[in-house]
């Protein structure tokens, strides 16, 4: 069980975090993840597999002023 912006989900094992973010209909650009308070850049979302207990926040780039 992970923690997803606030919500609980069930993952299989092994899965990376580019993995979990196409389960969850994610964009490839204008996001950026954040495990358990620590910034994921981009470059290690294939490398990283996603840890049973993590939490997960997804933020979303929002234009405007």
């Amino acid at each position: 069980m992970i923690t997803v912006n606030g919500k609980e989900l069930d993952i299989a094992a092994d899965v990376t975090m580019r993995q979990l973010l196409l389960q969850l209909s994610m964009p490839e650009r204008g996001i950026a993840v954040a495990v358990d308070g620590t910034v994921l850049p981009k470059s290690r979302w294939d490398a990283t597999t996603v840890e049973k207990g993590s939490t997960i926040e997804i933020l979303t780039a929002v234009q405007g002023g």
